[in-house]
């Protein structure tokens, strides 16, 4: 079984099949909304888009690990991390296997 992974382009393409746009303008509007997108997760805020589901930043504090290999503690420094959360709708449709809501 062969996973396809979607890119920027296949968005671009969606975005030109589907609304008509030129080649190039998909592509714009594409790169622009990713950009909003990462500009407003890095300025710390949530980005919430309906029946798709909610981007959020958060910190999470240092602590020690473990090299599991070795045993030895090592420490993590702190770090922001993204977390993605699904909507109930993104979920029903993932679980119902044919993409139909």
């Amino acid at each position: 079984m062969t996973k396809n992974t979607l890119t920027r382009a296949n968005l671009a393409e969606a975005v030109y099949q589907q609304v008509g746009l030129s080649r190039n303008e998909s592509a714009d509007h594409v790169e622009a909304v990713l950009s909003e997108i990462a500009d407003r997760l890095v300025a710390g805020e949530t980005v919430k888009i309906s029946s798709f589901g909610s981007l959020q930043v958060r910190q999470k504090s240092g602590r020690v690990g473990r090299n599991p290999k070795t045993g030895e503690e090592v420490p993590i420094n702190p770090r922001r991390v993204l977390v993605f959360r699904a909507s109930h709708v993104l979920k029903d449709k993932i679980n119902k296997g044919n993409g139909g809501a």
